[in-house]
């Protein structure tokens, strides 16, 4: 059996990580209760998203400063030291205008979902003939619908549509991992009885 555990046959590759069941359950439990909570108060995630967001952005920033002036032979220094600086600016703004910033960040969902939604139905229309062309250009009409409700509600939008996407993710992320663990759960009890 420990030959098969370290060398398992084709289509058991995961079969090694079957004692580990635990840590993924664990994982999705995580999730789902970040979601959950998430969930509760999407505004607050929202802008705690945004201040992580301005965060990130504000430490990749410096670090394309230090790495403009570690590299200054390149020629490309002027270009990565005012990208840096664009970025230290972009992230200190939207750390400190937070509710703004997700305006902005819901203008660029906004965005692209119209133009998603464009290309899929294009896409669709353009290939008839594919069994399912009708399906993308529905999901692309679905993303269009969005855009406007979206826009329709802006500003307010701005306010819970990050937080709510987040929230979702995380939701979906947990229950996914949880099932992922139980089901290697009951493949380590298959395997072992077998």
């Amino acid at each position: 059996m420990s030959d098969m555990t370290t060398n398992p046959p084709k289509g058991l590759g995961y079969l090694h990580i079957t004692p580990k069941w635990g840590w993924f359950v664990a994982l999705g439990i995580v999730l789902i209760l970040v979601g959950f909570f998430a969930s509760i108060d999407v505004v607050a995630f929202t802008i705690a998203s945004v201040i992580f967001i301005g965060a990130m952005m504000l430490v990749g920033g410096i670090f394309q400063i230090i790495h403009a002036f570690m590299t200054k032979t390149w020629g490309s220094f002027a270009l990565n030291l005012l990208m840096g600086i664009i970025y230290v600016i972009g992230g200190f703004l939207i750390m400190s205008e937070p509710v703004q910033g997700s305006l902005v960040i819901t203008l660029f969902l906004i965005a692209a979902l119209v133009v998603g939604g464009i290309v899929r139905m294009l896409v669709a229309f353009q290939h008839k003939e594919m069994q399912g062309w009708g399906l993308m250009a529905i999901s692309g009409l679905i993303s269009l619908i969005l855009a406007v409700m979206l826009f329709m509600s802006f500003p307010g939008s701005g306010l819970w549509v990050l937080g709510t996407l987040i929230a979702v993710e995380l939701l979906i992320q947990g229950v996914t991992w949880l099932q992922f663990g139980i089901s290697l759960r009951r493949l380590g009890r298959t395997h072992s009885a077998a």
